[in-house]
């Protein structure tokens, strides 16, 4: 199967609505099934609410020894899947973890990184005034890499792939113990910053969740008003799908199991951290929501091309309600969520504490993800950016750069390279 770029249609408010009518004869009465769906996800948002009334953490917690040694109960894995979240505590020492923090830092600074920094390469983290960002543009550092190939990360990312049904159809949709290697940026924000933070929203597609033949295949059975028979762990068809390409955007051309960070600092409660709504099946109650009544014919309840999916007070209401804050970290923790789950991220002011992360997904090997780490390979060879995301090119001349040379056997068969 060849990967290629899809096409937004040229008139793409005649494809919202074409497509509107469509479903809404396929599922017939929409308010009736959305409603049984709605006392559904209210029932779960009762219940993380009281989680939180009585401050015990919604995301569970499981040690990194646990995932290594094979002794993670099947309770706590149906309750990852439950919550479509997980942190893994200890993922790495401490130590190493704020290790590769000071790396990081003094691998921007031998590279005069604050005296070369442009400004923001695309719209998604809007503008900062301060002289360094939040959101770094940085990918090819030891820290970054070594962190990628390492034990740990593939001991997790396998763990993480199995809780997926990958084999269905007839067809096994991706090798769950092989992640590919998909680079992203850093974050780094110091103590006293003032943050707005992100809004609510998902990721891996927006107009394509409704557009798309690949993910109407995914979401037959939202479509078809067979709620019951909709699981978002089976991952047929996830692997076929491709974004639309728009210019100045990032996009993602991996399938991600789980989208992830892994903490280089210790993280405190209430200063602008990440939160999800853990409820999984929140995405049939996001794809079911244009179709009612009291939506505009071309309108998505505010998606539009080139960005990511958002979910608002105003069309979202009951999802905002159980909109969860990941517990308190230590650096080396990581933290996990479904790539259907909608996330966020708070705002803060004068943050106490520093909030440094590397992004780091699990995107288990397929025909699809392989073809982009062959493409990562060659940006690993040069020191460019990756493909998806702005062409800012900064490591491409840098001292202390990773290298082919460097990769280990993760390494190389997560880029696709013959061990």
């Amino acid at each position: 199967m060849t990967f290629t770029s899809e096409t937004l249609p040229a008139d793409h408010n005649a494809s919202i609505r074409q497509m509107k009518q469509a479903l809404r004869a396929q599922i017939g009465d929409v308010q009736s099934v959305f409603n049984h769906l709605s006392q559904q996800i209210a029932a779960r948002v009762t219940e993380i609410k009281a989680l939180q009334a009585r401050g015990e953490s919604v995301w569970p917690q499981i040690p990194y020894a646990d995932v290594a040694q094979g002794r993670v109960s099947d309770a706590q894995r149906a309750l990852i899947k439950q919550r479509g979240c997980v942190v893994i505590k200890g993922h790495f020492p401490r130590d190493r973890a704020l290790g590769w923090d000071r790396a990081m830092l003094d691998y921007l600074d031998a590279n005069h990184f604050d005296d070369r920094y442009k400004g923001p390469g695309d719209s998604f983290f809007g503008t900062l005034e301060a002289s360094r960002p939040e959101i770094y543009p940085i990918y090819w550092s030891q820290a970054q890499m070594q962190a990628r190939q390492s034990n740990e990360m593939a001991a997790v990312q396998s763990f993480l792939n199995r809780l997926w049904r990958f084999e269905s159809q007839g067809r096994q949709w991706f090798d769950p113990d092989v992640s590919v290697i998909y680079p992203d940026r850093i974050r780094r924000r110091p103590p006293g910053t003032t943050s707005k933070g992100l809004g609510a929203h998902t990721d891996s597609g927006a107009l394509e969740r409704w557009l798309l033949p690949a993910y109407q295949r995914v979401f037959a059975n939202v479509f078809n008003g067979k709620l019951e028979e909709y699981d978002p762990w089976d991952a047929a068809h996830r692997t076929e799908v491709e974004e639309y390409t728009v210019d100045n955007t990032t996009k993602c051309s991996v399938f991600r199991t789980f989208q992830g960070w892994t903490a280089l600092s210790d993280m405190i409660p209430e200063q602008g951290l990440l939160h999800v709504v853990p409820i999984p099946e929140a995405m049939a109650y996001i794809l079911l929501r244009p179709l009612l009544d009291d939506v505009p014919e071309e309108e998505l309840c505010g998606v539009a091309p080139g960005r990511v999916l958002p979910v608002s007070e105003k069309w979202h209401p009951l999802l905002i309600e159980a909109l969860s804050s990941i517990p308190a970290l230590d650096a080396g923790d990581s933290v996990w969520w479904h790539c259907d789950v909608i996330h966020s991220v708070a705002p803060v002011e004068n943050q106490q504490g520093w909030g440094n992360v590397m992004y780091i997904p699990a995107a288990p090997l397929c025909e699809k993800n392989l073809a982009y780490a062959r493409k990562v390979k060659v940006a690993l060879e040069q020191g460019v950016s990756p493909g998806d995301f702005p062409r800012e090119n900064y490591e491409s001349d840098w001292t202390g750069r990773f290298t082919l040379d460097d990769l280990n056997p993760h390494g190389k068969r997560a880029l696709g390279i013959d061990v």
